[in-house]
């Protein structure tokens, strides 16, 4: 519960305020500032909740769950600065990555949503095949890297 908290319904509250108060115009924060606010805030609210899991003592695969999170979030901000990386492709990737590593090969097929997440990301022309491309590389192979280190 306390990751669900802190790295989606805290970041997701915090989005649609800035949708009603005008700040930004959509959930996908186009905007290369506002997007930088987001993603701090996001990193920001992941990182404490990171910290009270370890002092509840919660599961190291939940732990490593959001760590993996985090250490993504934190990478895709800082190529956010030169370029728009596809944050949607990263956690889908990610996501599946370590589904992968905990429950089996299987899971793999989870991949062919990313590809469907990825041709819509092209199609509504929120990115390039390559920041698409970009998404997906990174957010498999620092998911799943950081989540077998980190549980």
């Amino acid at each position: 519960m306390v990751g669900a908290l802190f790295a989606a319904v805290i970041p997701i509250a915090f989005i649609k305020s800035g949708i009603r108060k005008g700040h930004w115009g959509d959930r996908h924060v186009g905007e290369k500032p506002a997007r930088l606010v987001v993603m701090a805030v996001i990193l920001l609210s992941v990182a404490t909740g990171i910290v009270l899991m370890l002092v509840a003592g919660a599961p190291r695969t939940m732990v490593g769950l959001i760590v993996s999170m985090l250490v993504t979030l934190a990478i895709l901000t800082a190529i956010t600065f030169a370029w728009k990386i596809s944050v949607h492709q990263a956690v889908s990737a990610g996501a599946c990555a370590m589904l992968v590593q905990t429950y089996g090969p299987w899971m793999a097929l989870g991949f062919l949503l990313v590809i469907v997440v990825g041709w819509s990301r092209v199609e509504l022309r929120d990115h390039t095949r390559n920041q698409v491309i970009a998404g997906t590389i990174l957010g498999t192979i620092v998911a799943a890297a950081v989540f077998h280190l980190a549980r």
